[in-house]
């Protein structure tokens, strides 16, 4: 914030009633007792959770009673605030921390505000494990109504819900979003007047009204048309990360993705992300009959995919984490925070699950993401036409990743390698009602037919895996049709 901003904010902290539970004035002398700070850290992000608040405020050098100004001795260099911000954050719930500690001097003395997140939707901000609200502007434990009321906001949907700013004019919330991005993806005229763009943001729930000329921008409103997410406080955290490595390790960062579009919302930002990761992606340069032409290594579909559901699908409740896609010669990595709501070896087939229903949704209307099903199916389908090794879906602790391999042949593939293309193609063949047989395996696995029996060991071990099995076990061996083994 600018100063002037600052001073405004302290204006309409100090216009408020007494017993405000999300604000807390204090007389301070030139030290505090940091365990007392995290309580009220605590209280007061849960409270403004509760109350529908961005922020919590404690301020020092207010007098609690009158609100006015009595100055504050407290005065603290930039390496001590960014050493209380550590340890508040190794004390809180999901290493929440101040959003700022702002300091402002005015005539009638220095003022300290401190700026405290709103707790997280579906979970309440502990101190040491201890949960902790305000009754008026008396300190206790969080009383169990209240726990229950952060807890219930875990549910799906309820990120979009959320408000990511302060009530701010409508000139303000213009200069935040890119509107006219809107109107473009959704194929629609832009309103010739302010009341029409008022109300076609709110019907999609991108704005909130807030009072007589105010509104409030909602998380989804952010995430998707944000023209800078780190304007957006723990939002700009979420802004997806691309980061290119020289050679197969994390130990040598080539580049990181630091256009403008990196910075915004996902709906606005998407095709600039596809389009750099594309264009980090190592070729092919087959030579045709009469044109020389680049081929990508890795099909565009599959990452166009894979990065709409590593950004759809994560878990906006994980603090100090957001999407991610890490490229290396051999490999590429997306991951997003958030363990899958589905089964990964149900990934191919089944209904997705989003925890962001209103996201999802959006993206799938303006076509960024597949409309029906996850497009897994598809990822799959050219992967497998591009004859690369099976994609690895992992579920690493608290998070979700997809691997892409570099081309290998059959022979460089290890056995487990081998198990997964198999059990893949089979979900594959029946997702598209057909079967898997010896013949298909070997053409995704491009075994030679001389090598039959090549094939009949991998469907084996995927047997013996207890990842397929036949679909007829009275056929003959050269008959043989599988399927997966929920199937």
């Amino acid at each position: 914030m600018t100063a002037d901003e600052l001073r405004a904010k302290l204006d309409e902290l100090r216009a408020l009633p007494a017993e405000t539970e999300w604000v807390e004035f204090k007389r301070a002398s030139n030290s505090f007792d940091t365990d007392e700070l995290g309580h009220y850290f605590s209280a007061l992000s849960n409270e403004a959770n509760l109350k529908g608040k961005p922020f919590g405020w404690l301020v020092f050098g207010i007098e609690d009673g009158t609100h006015a100004i009595v100055g504050t001795q407290f005065r603290p260099n930039r390496p001590h605030l960014d050493a209380l911000k550590h340890e508040v954050a190794n004390r809180t719930t999901g290493r929440l921390t101040f959003e700022e500690i702002h300091e402002l001097d005015t005539p009638q003395g220095r003022v300290v505000l401190f700026q405290i997140p709103a707790a997280m939707r579906g979970t309440p901000t502990a101190w040491k494990a201890h949960w902790y609200g305000r009754d008026g502007s008396s300190v206790g434990g969080l009383n169990p109504h209240e726990y229950d009321q952060i807890r219930g906001q875990g549910q799906p949907g309820a990120f979009e819900s959320g408000i990511a700013t302060e009530a701010m004019t409508w000139d303000e919330v213009l200069e935040r979003l890119d509107y006219s991005a809107y109107f473009t993806l959704t194929k629609q005229r832009l309103p010739d007047n302010q009341v029409r763009l008022l109300s076609r943001l709110a019907d999609e729930k991108l704005v909130a009204l807030r009072g007589p000329d105010l509104f409030c921008i909602t998380n989804l409103g952010a995430i998707l048309f944000a023209r800078d997410l780190t304007r957006f406080g723990r939002l700009g955290r979420k802004a997806l990360r691309v980061i290119k490595y020289n050679g197969s390790g994390r130990i040598l960062a080539e580049t990181e993705w630091s256009d403008p579009p990196a910075r915004m919302g996902y709906a606005v930002g998407f095709e600039a992300a596809v389009s750099f990761i594309n264009s980090q992606l190592p070729k092919n340069e087959p030579i045709g009959e009469a044109l020389r032409h680049d081929v990508r290594v890795y099909p565009e579909i599959a990452v166009r995919e894979l990065v709409a559901n590593t950004l759809i699908h994560q878990d906006f409740a994980v603090t100090g984490a957001g999407p991610v896609v890490e490229i290396f010669d051999d490999r590429i990595e997306l991951t997003n925070p958030g363990e899958p709501l589905v089964d990964p070896q149900r990934f191919i087939d089944m209904p997705p699950r989003s925890r962001n229903e209103d996201l999802a949704g959006f993206m799938r209307r303006v076509n960024i993401c597949e409309e029906r099903g996850s497009g897994i199916d598809k990822v799959i389908d050219s992967i497998e036409a591009y004859q690369l090794p099976p994609p690895d879906f992992r579920k690493p602790p608290g998070s979700t990743q997809v691997v892409l391999f570099a081309p290998r042949t059959f022979a460089g593939m290890d056995n487990s390698e081998r198990i997964r293309a198999c059990y893949q193609h089979c979900v594959l063949r029946l997702v598209v009602n057909s079967l898997m047989t010896n013949t298909t395996l070997r053409l995704r696995l491009a075994i030679s037919d001389a090598n039959y029996s090549m094939a009949s060991r991998v469907i084996r071990d995927t047997i013996d895996a207890g990842l397929i099995k036949p679909h007829d076990s009275t056929s003959g061996p050269r008959y043989m049709k599988y399927v997966p083994f929920w199937a």
